[in-house]
């Protein structure tokens, strides 16, 4: 299955023999012993390369989330202080959110394997139903992803800019697609019936530095932006429908491993992460 997902992901019997350190010959080999089990043909040609068949989708869907659960197992049966935690969180909850708490569990948890991934939200959930990570920070999981919120803490959006310039005309600073702010951004300009100009940059710290040279005005976490607003680089624009109430999300799968559970019970504890920075166990959904 290990094999089966690198020639997926690379599209290539080569790269994944390269990445696996193996020959050529025994990724084949290992993909047609598979298609013959299965009883099915997992990859096609395609041009000068190879892609996946149908059925090729849909058995790499179920590797990924066999072997991230194999892994989950080895990880919960091992003492939750020296176990492995693989964090997965948006880049707003990376760089304003997460750190402090992070740091701090890892100086009361030294022998705690930790490993952090900075994904758009949509990727984060995708991974975290296969297994692939433990723990998830962001927005609010699908509700059909079969996911737990084990704990919340409050955030807002707010719209930022150097000036106050007239929404309906001025340009809006948008992230990338997958990320859920620019979802909100999207949703708040069509409740507001405007059809602004936009300007789409890659990255959370370009939307802050192109917001912050006056470029035009974005929908923002507050986190994001408190040391701009409060140094009066930034400053938040009164827009119809805005500060919106968007809180933040621990979130697992039903299972969290004893590592995945020690983690949470450090971030809804104020006496350890702080009052400012502590989640709160989720009651309801």
């Amino acid at each position: 299955m290990e094999t089966f997902l690198a020639v997926a992901r690379l599209g290539s019997i080569r790269r994944a023999a390269a990445q696996l350190h193996v020959t050529e010959a025994a990724v084949s080999a290992a993909v047609t012993h598979v298609e013959k089990q299965l009883g099915a043909k997992l990859i096609v040609r395609s041009g000068r390369g190879i892609a996946l068949s149908e059925a090729g989708r849909v058995y790499a869907e179920y590797c990924r989330g066999i072997l991230g659960l194999m892994k989950e197992a080895h990880a919960a049966v091992r003492q939750a202080d020296a176990g492995r935690l693989r964090i997965g969180v948006v880049a707003t909850a990376g760089e304003s959110v997460v750190l402090r708490p992070l740091a701090s569990f890892r100086r009361r948890y030294p022998d705690v394997e930790l490993s952090l991934s900075i994904q758009p939200r949509d990727v984060l959930f995708l991974e975290l139903q296969h297994h692939e990570t433990d723990l998830v920070i962001a927005g609010r999981p699908p509700h059909d992803a079969g996911l737990v919120i084990q704990a919340r803490r409050p955030s807002t959006l707010v719209v930022v800019g150097t000036d106050n310039p007239d929404p309906r005309h001025t340009t809006w600073l948008l992230r990338g697609t997958g990320s859920g702010t620019r979802e909100a951004t999207l949703a708040l300009l069509d409740r507001l019936q405007i059809d602004p100009p936009t300007l789409t940059l890659g990255s959370h710290g370009a939307v802050i530095a192109a917001a912050r040279e006056g470029l035009g005005i974005t929908l923002i976490h507050s986190d994001a932006v408190g040391e701009h607003l409060r140094s009066g680089a930034l400053h938040t624009i009164d827009v119809p429908g805005t500060p919106l109430d968007r809180p933040w999300h621990a979130v697992t799968t039903p299972t969290p491993t004893l590592t995945t559970r020690l983690f949470l019970a450090h971030l809804i504890d104020p006496a350890e992460t702080g009052p400012a920075d502590a989640f709160h166990a989720a009651i309801g959904p």
